[in-house]
């Protein structure tokens, strides 16, 4: 389940992309089956081995171009062991809203950015977010919750005040955010409730098949009901 849309946020041979806050590797397995090279940052050593171990089948299972390379890397958002001007792209889904000083966060991915590259920066939307803390406190209490709602121009202004051009964005998964509504009015770490339980299943389904349909109606959403808002910005 991609955030990012690649068509805004090109990649490819040759190109060197940091995916910051990596979690499970989504958008590093999309940017190495593209043919980039990518560096998939994270904290958490558990998740940064399971991402390992999947470039690792992705190149038995030739779903790696030739030239491609996939690397791990564990590590802080706050201070990153990267050199100056290191990537063409950075990628940041879902990863601001959990650092309390995020503009050092910004200020480390303005700093390994080189001049000209673009990054693709992800947060909770303000609506769905903001009814997701209303229905639940664990949602956003829990160690390592969300610590913050970003409207679009805070997290614009923040980035324009870190340096970056701002560009175009966009919502995704507008399908998802009824699912953590169900999952906050249920209690967030009910997994077992039949209601939350089906709808998880629509959308395993939805993205295993991803029917006409469905794409239709996520389309539909995105622009009102979108779990997430994707900021394009550029290092000048």
């Amino acid at each position: 389940m991609l955030t990012v849309d690649f068509a805004r946020l090109p990649v490819g041979p040759g190109v060197r992309v940091l995916d910051l806050g990596c979690g499970g590797g989504r958008h590093a397995f999309e940017v190495l089956r593209r043919g980039a090279d990518v560096v998939a940052f994270d904290m958490d050593q558990s998740e940064l081995d399971g991402v390992a171990g999947m470039f690792v089948a992705m190149d038995k299972a030739g779903e790696v171009p030739e030239g491609a390379t996939g690397e791990t890397v564990r590590g802080t958002a706050l201070d990153m062991p990267f050199e100056d001007a290191s990537f063409d792209r950075v990628i940041a889904a879902e990863v601001l809203e959990h650092i309390p000083d995020d503009m050092t966060a910004m200020r480390e991915i303005f700093r390994v950015l080189k001049p000209g590259g673009t990054a693709a920066i992800t947060v909770p939307s303000f609506l769905p977010e903001r009814i997701c803390w209303a229905l639940d406190e664990a949602y956003h209490t829990a160690p390592g919750g969300h610590v913050r709602i970003y409207t679009l121009a805070e997290l614009s202004a923040k980035l324009k005040a870190t340096g970056f051009e701002i560009g175009p964005h966009h919502h995704a998964h507008g399908l998802h955010a009824p699912y953590w509504w169900i999952k906050c009015a249920v209690g967030v770490g009910n997994d077992d409730h039949p209601i939350a339980k089906a709808y998880h299943q629509l959308l395993v389904w939805d993205i295993m098949k991803r029917p006409a349909a469905t794409r239709i109606a996520e389309a539909v959403l995105n622009p009102i009901i979108g779990k997430s808002v994707v900021l394009y910005v550029k290092k000048p």
